[in-house]
């Protein structure tokens, strides 16, 4: 009988045998199977306890009979059959926090970059140009972090070594957080930190409430020379009109981990403009990725025959 069972692939496509060793290093106890066919993925879901892996359609769930918790490899979890899911009774859980250091990591590289420029310094060593430029300090600048769950906060950590002012957005400012200032998500409150903000790093999941967060009027409240920082989803930020602000320098640049839409097309004009940054959404993963998605299924299996709340259980 399969205690566990890791479907085929993990995070961004690639193979989850690192995963399942890793699971097998912290559970010796229990048997670790990894599916390599997606027939494999039928017969071993069928007398699992545990499903972990990017996703399950209803179609596998129908056959995992005796599945009691499914581990998503991702922190987001909008694509998985919840409903489903529930009526079986079956728990979920997902990544959220293993990313935010290396996640937090880039953030900061990409404010760096923005703030000494450089990526013109790049390009003028490509085209050989031995010139002095115009770079800035990040000291004094205001950081404006959409989202202060673990990224958010692993962001601000990084920050606080260079003098920088920080506000902090989030749906319940009543609790507080680590930055300067916290607001809500109420719009007065959002354009007037927009308007006073020279990074937006947007770090909120993707809800109804922040799809087009930064929307044409968010962009127009932000100063000419704020530069955009999305590491949360794509939809979150309005597309078209960005494309508009940095074409008409009403905004110094951007630099996107995450696009709308995703793959970003070979074709769209955000890859022609010098201004921004592209990373192929992959400023979560690193070697560490795997251990620490472990570590996670890991301290939540014992706590199955316990009866005990699970680590960052989502439904």
């Amino acid at each position: 009988m399969t205690d566990i069972a890791v479907l085929r692939r993990g995070a961004h496509g690639l193979p989850t045998s690192e995963y399942a060793a890793a699971i097998r290093d912290r559970l010796p106890g229990y048997d670790v199977a990894l599916a390599r066919t997606p027939r494999d993925e039928r017969e071993l879901v069928a007398d699992a306890r545990v499903v972990t892996g990017v996703g399950i359609d209803e179609e596998l769930l129908a056959h995992a009979s005796g599945l009691e918790l499914f581990a998503c490899a991702y922190a987001g979890y909008d694509h998985l059959p919840l409903d489903a899911l529930r009526e079986r009774g079956v728990a979920v859980t997902n990544a959220s926090g293993i990313h935010a250091p290396s996640i937090a990591e880039q953030v900061l590289g990409y404010v760096l970059a923005f703030s000494r420029r450089l990526h013109e310094g790049w390009r003028r060593k490509r085209n050989r140009e031995w010139r002095h430029y115009q770079a800035y300090e990040l000291r004094g600048s205001t950081v404006t972090v959409v989202g202060l769950g673990a990224i958010g906060h692993a962001v601000v950590d990084r920050l606080e070594g260079f003098g920088a002012d920080t506000i902090g957005v989030r749906y319940t400012p009543e609790k507080g957080g680590p930055t300067d200032e916290v607001v809500g998500f109420d719009a007065d409150a959002v354009h007037d930190a927009f308007a006073r903000t020279d990074y937006l790093v947007l770090a909120t999941p993707l809800t109804d409430a922040t799809r087009h967060l930064v929307d044409a009027d968010a962009l127009a409240t932000l100063p000419p020379e704020s530069v955009l920082v999305n590491v949360a989803r794509g939809g979150v930020v309005d597309t078209d009109a960005l494309v508009d602000a940095l074409r008409s320098e009403s905004l110094r640049g951007a630099a996107l981990d995450v696009t709308d839409p995703e793959p970003l097309p070979e074709d769209h004009p955000l890859w022609g403009l010098e201004n921004v940054l592209v990373t192929p959404h992959n400023a979560g993963h690193t070697p560490e990725h795997w251990p620490r998605l472990a570590d996670i299924l890991a301290a939540n299996v014992p706590r199955l025959d316990g009866d005990e709340p699970l680590q960052n259980r989502v439904a």
